[in-house]
């Protein structure tokens, strides 16, 4: 008998960052309408269902819902250019999972014997589904999934969704819904590794994971928003996951550890970035001087988060990009290693400049904003968990991580 949601290693570590950073979020920012709150709670249960469903079909239905429940959320702020960034994130979000239903009648196409989309049913039956099928259904579920995970070249909606969505829905965006979209690409991986044709998906995994990080090396020193630096961020590191289940070996322990590293990080940083929003009305980096003397808690949040997400040690995220170039190197592939460092490289330094020039450079105005400790807490919650994670990996998460990855 099927079942249709199913707990395993690999979404119950989904689930436990969903349930981490959604609780943050609810804790900072406090009481909302009604229709924020319905909607809050949809966007909330979508995401549960596409990392729970163990259907192609039915996780394909939750992943249309969460663009339909966020997009009102993204659209909080009721501007002209929160309008824009949201009929852009329905409409490719839309096309996206539109290639990724082709790609499923492809599958269907290719496995008529097996009559099933249950993950259980496709990964027993993988060696019986036409390779030509599968290699093309493939590259459509990538880029159709791919469009939500903010994979380059299919990233187009993610900048402008989060930089003119509210704080807190920015961090469900990067923290939780590009993850919920990309357990469907690990499990898509995993049948094509069952089918003998894990070569291929890694070839297009590795792809688009350097176009991302390459995108994010070009974009990161154009950009004024703050908001939107973080945006690209969040396509960079999605795309260092990419390449790390795409390297396999060591690289896929370091790519499950990144994203969840990348989650509680990220989310606290788009949390922040609402507490320099809400102090100086401005999302220009332009614009914001001396925010650890104007802010102190938010300053050091921030500079803390910018260390953490470009991996200075000890943050998770320099031990699973080390792993990554380790795996690279004992593949002997000395070029894709060097070029990946150089990549993170140049990121780190476009970030670094940006949030040592907000936090540290003069101040420029006298006023003092007070706020709720709602707004700090939930950051220095996560952060200190980020902390304690880059000291030591308890043993029951080191074996559920192995255990995950048996599942891709």
């Amino acid at each position: 008998m099927n079942n249709y949601f199913v707990f395993d290693s690999l979404n119950i570590i989904f689930l436990a960052v969903l349930i981490l950073v959604t609780t943050g979020v609810v804790i900072y920012q406090g009481k909302r309408n009604w229709k924020y709150n319905l909607m809050f709670f949809l966007f909330f249960i979508s995401m549960v269902g596409a990392i729970l469903s163990n259907h192609l079909g039915l996780t394909w239905v939750f992943v249309e819902a969460t663009t339909l429940t966020s997009a009102y959320l993204i659209y909080q702020n009721k501007t002209e250019y929160s309008l824009e960034a949201t009929w852009k994130y329905v409409f490719l979000c839309s096309i996206g999972i539109s290639l990724a239903f082709v790609g499923i009648i492809l599958l269907l196409i290719g496995s008529n014997v097996v009559n099933s989309l249950f993950y259980n049913n496709l990964y027993a039956n993988a060696t019986i589904i036409e390779p030509f099928w599968l290699k093309l259904s493939y590259a459509f579920i990538l880029v159709g999934f791919g469009t939500k995970v903010g994979l380059a070249p299919v990233h187009f909606w993610l900048p402008d969704a989060h930089a003119e969505a509210p704080s807190p829905i920015s961090a469900m965006l990067s923290a939780t819904l590009l993850n919920s979209a990309f357990i469907v690409i690990l499990r898509y991986t995993r049948l094509m590794d069952l089918a003998g044709l894990f070569n291929y998906a890694r070839i297009l995994l590795l792809t688009m994971g350097f176009l991302s990080v390459f995108i994010t090396a070009v974009y990161v020193f154009k950009i004024g928003n703050y908001k939107r630096m973080l945006a690209y961020s969040s396509i960079e590191n999605m795309g260092i996951i990419a390449i790390g289940i795409a390297s396999g070996g060591v690289g896929v322990f370091a790519a499950i550890f990144h994203l969840i590293a990348h989650s509680l990080i990220k989310s606290s940083f788009f949390l922040t970035a609402g507490n320099i929003l809400h102090i100086f009305k401005t999302k220009e980096v332009l614009k914001v001087q001396g925010l650890i003397e104007t802010d102190p808690k938010t300053g050091w949040l921030w500079a803390c988060c910018g260390l953490f997400i470009l991996g200075a040690p000890p943050s998770p995220i320099f031990f699973s990009k080390f792993l990554i170039i380790k795996q690279l190197f004992i593949d002997k592939h000395l070029v894709l290693a060097g070029l990946f460092l150089f990549l993170i490289t140049v990121v780190a330094y476009g970030i670094l400049r940006v949030v040592v020039k907000m936090s540290f450079s003069p101040k420029i105005t006298n006023k003092r904003i007070k706020m709720s400790i709602r707004n700090y807490l939930p950051q220095i919650s996560l952060l200190l968990l980020v902390l304690v994670l880059g000291f030591y990996i308890p043993n029951w998460l080191y074996h559920l991580i192995e255990e995950a990855i048996k599942c891709i």
